[in-house]
């Protein structure tokens, strides 16, 4: 048993010195295909308490041991880290360990009204990318609507991003929506100065599904 745990934290050791201020995500998903899967040492890797290590514990994390109680606890911890670093946090789970099991997906639906802002987050960030991605979205979209135009502007910055983020991409797939969409970008004036990097779209939502929706006629 402590050979063993030796062994484990010597595997540890060995991958956090692969990691440093250079490392991309994609040299994250390189180490990460080598493990596949060790919950344990996700564990340990998690306990540094630093951000790039946290990410690639994230890929190597069992998603079949992610309970609520668990996530609670992820959840808080997100909370020591910055603002952005927490939120690409729960993103990268979300896309890489929430929306891959039956279970988790059905805990991240019950996520809209949770006292965390960041699972509130995930909760709409998964409602987006259902739409994005050409999946077949559930039957929630009126309700979503109804629920965004109540909500939004009282909502906590990280969870209002994402709700914007869902009516974009409900405005650029559901063309009965679009319009409806589109004015209520104009009502809030959510992200109107924002200014992006040249060949990104903005988040504003009359530009945003105005550029995406002709992405797609051409």
């Amino acid at each position: 048993m402590n050979e063993n745990k030796g062994t484990e934290t010597s595997n540890a050791e060995n991958i956090l010195s692969q990691i440093n201020s250079k490392t991309k995500l994609g040299d994250l998903r390189k180490i990460a295909k080598a493990i596949i899967k060790d919950h344990e040492l996700a564990m340990e890797l998690w306990s540094t308490d630093k951000f790039l290590p946290r990410l690639l514990a994230i890929l190597i994390i069992d998603k079949k041991l992610l309970s609520q109680e668990v996530l609670n606890k992820l959840d808080k911890d997100m909370q020591t880290h910055t603002f952005d670093e927490r939120n690409n946090l729960m993103d990268w789970l979300m896309a890489n360990q929430l929306t891959k099991d039956k279970k988790t997906i059905t805990m991240m639906e019950s996520w809209e009204n949770s006292p965390s802002s960041l699972q509130r987050r995930a909760f709409w960030y998964y409602q987006a990318r259902l739409r994005w991605t050409g999946q077949t979205p559930p039957d929630n979209t009126a309700d979503l609507l109804s629920i965004l135009e109540a909500k939004i502007t009282q909502e906590e910055p990280e969870v209002k991003w994402a709700m914007n983020f869902t009516a974009g991409w409900i405005g650029v797939y559901d063309e009965k929506n679009r319009a409806r969409c589109i004015k209520f970008g104009e009502k809030t004036g959510l992200y109107k100065d924002e200014i992006v990097a040249k060949g990104c779209t903005p988040s504003y939502l009359p530009e945003f599904i105005t550029i995406e929706v002709n992405k797609r006629q051409l």
